[in-house]
């Protein structure tokens, strides 16, 4: 079975993680592109250099993306994400219009997109974006247990 690599603001937003868990943050990276895949914005989990609980991956490409365009709406644009999004995150993508959310790793406790609130599929929600999920899983959930395995 051949490998196929992933596109480059999935290996970006893993990259982003990586870095993230090197500066002792919860390995998560994001990464914003145009519809023709030009990378808008990126972040990585921020919360505790920044003593910041909101400063979530998502969140810090999402506000650097909307700073980019000038414009609180995001219409066209794609999130890569490491990790599925939480309800915070999950609301930002709404809110912010995201056409496509692309995410790696599921996170049964935490996340709100295909676990707990699904978020998309609630009926006070405006915008639904189209959700591919998997896309380097493999080596998101690999780092986020050894993150984890670390501190136990």
């Amino acid at each position: 079975m051949t490998a196929f690599p992933l596109p480059a603001p999935m290996r970006r937003a893993l990259d982003l993680a990586a870095a993230a868990a090197a500066a002792g943050e919860v390995p998560v990276g994001a990464v914003v592109t145009d519809a023709a895949g030009k990378l808008l914005a990126e972040g990585e989990n921020r919360m505790r250099r920044d003593a910041d609980p909101s400063a979530h991956a998502e969140m810090v490409a999402i506000r650097a993306a909307a700073k980019a365009l000038g414009s609180e709406r995001l219409v066209g644009c794609h999130l890569y994400v490491s990790l599925e999004p939480c309800a915070m995150c999950a609301g930002a993508i709404a809110l912010a219009r995201i056409e496509r959310l692309t995410y790696a790793a599921e996170d049964p406790k935490g996340g709100a997109v295909a676990h707990g609130p699904r978020l998309f599929g609630q009926p006070t929600c405006h915008h639904r974006p189209e959700v591919l999920a998997g896309l380097g899983e493999e080596e998101a959930a690999a780092m986020l247990r050894a993150f984890f395995a670390e501190r136990r």
